[in-house]
Parts: structure tokens; sequence; C-alpha cells
């Protein structure tokens, strides 16, 4: 079966619709994520199935737990190969996706990726988070930010949340960890003005616990964050 067959196969039994010319992009990216991933290291995941559901579905279900609306600005901060940010531009065409990442090979490679899918909806940011959240074309003008398997949730909240307007959430992809992370993210929660706002637990077919936390923007960041990398590194909120 294709990556797409076996998305298929699965994709009901979540509540997700989704239309045809969806699965033919995806079709597209899944190809074209196995020919880049042998010039630079993509993922470690290229068997269809991996591909099917703990890349793309993953994905997908963030619009399940998110309520995105036309003309809503998107940024997927730490991007990598286009997860889950690329992936929603394909499914929210009247959204807006700003698709960031520190490391220039991976852009370009989720560039092409776009451009063959016929993805226009996108704009592609080589720029580390610390830096691009101080920025103001980009500091608190997004409705929604994403990030999955970039940091710990305390370390994320001061790159993400800089970029999310006052009312918007950040959404975080996490795994079985997501629970405990939490409970380490209070301080940070409290100087940066977020507030959970709803923990959605599930399993993939065959198993995997994942999580997606939503957070919510209750009010501005004190202009000193995010800070530097390497002080957010040696001493997290």
């Amino acid at each position: 079966m294709s990556v797409t067959e076996i998305l298929k196969n699965h994709i009901t039994e979540y509540g997700i619709e989704v239309d045809e010319e969806l699965f033919k992009k995806l079709d597209i990216y899944a190809s074209l994520l196995k020919e880049w991933n042998e010039k630079i290291n993509l993922t470690a995941i290229l068997d269809d199935e991996g591909i099917a559901v703990k890349h793309f579905l993953d994905c997908l279900l963030v619009g399940k737990y998110a309520d995105f609306k036309k003309g809503d600005k998107i940024i997927d901060v730490g991007t990598g190969a286009g997860f889950p940010g690329l992936v929603l531009a394909v499914a929210y065409p009247d959204c807006r996706i700003t698709l960031l990442d520190s490391t220039g090979k991976k852009l370009k490679a989720v560039e092409d990726i776009a451009s063959n899918m016929g993805v226009n909806n996108v704009q592609f940011v080589h720029m580390r988070a610390e830096d691009a959240g101080k920025k103001p074309e980009f500091r608190e003008k997004y409705n929604y930010a994403t990030a999955r398997a970039v940091a710990e949730l305390r370390v994320l909240l001061e790159y993400t949340l800089p970029f999310v307007k006052v009312g918007g959430s950040f959404l975080s992809l996490k795994g079985a960890s997501a629970i405990d992370e939490i409970d380490g993210a209070k301080d940070a929660l409290k100087t940066l003005g977020g507030k959970i706002n709803e923990i959605n637990e599930f399993s993939l077919p065959g198993g995997d616990k994942r999580a997606i936390i939503n957070v919510k923007k209750i009010s501005q960041i004190p202009p000193k964050y995010p800070r530097v990398s390497a002080q957010i590194a040696k001493k997290p909120l």
C-alpha cells in the first residue's frame, strides 16, 4: 500500500475529514521526503507506515484540537522536515503558515517539497527562534505557534510564546512525557504569560502515546524574552 492508502485506512477512526486533493499532495510529500533524505538527514522515519502514521496522521491531528480559521497566521518553530507546519499548510490552505528553522539545508528541502505540491500559503524563514522572536515583523504576530520534538516544554515556551498574539495559542506536540513536562513548566508559564488551556492525549495506530498541549497566551511577554540560546539552555525558566 502507498503512504496515503495507509493513511486512509486510519484517518476515519480519528474523526478527521480530508479531501482527495490532500492525499495527492501528501503522496508527493512522501516521495520527495525520501529523495531529499538521501542528500540530507531530514527524518529517521522513512517506511510508508511510519510516514503515514507518525508524520502525516500525527500532524493532521493538530487540526482536530485547534480552531483554525480562514486568515489565521501560524508559525511552526523548528519545522525540520515540515512537521507539522507543511502538513497544516496542505490541510488548511486558507491559513498563512510560516516555517521557521535555523538549518538552511532543511528549509531548502522543505521549500522544494512545498513547491512540487503546489502549496503557496507558506513563508520560509531561515533564522534562530530566539532571534526571530525579538523582531517586530514576527513578535506577537501569530494566532498559533506549533512545535514538535524540539525541546522540553519549559524551554519551548520561551522559544514559541513570543510569536503568539495575546489570546492566541501555542500547540505543543508531545509524546508520553507531556504531563511530567507540564509540572516542570509552571514557572515558565507564569513568567511568559501562558496558561495551559487544554491537554489532549491519544494513541497513534500501533500504540505510541501522544499529547497536544494547548497553551493560551494571556498576557504580553517582558521584552527581555526570549533570551539567547545559551542562557535558555543553562538556566531554563
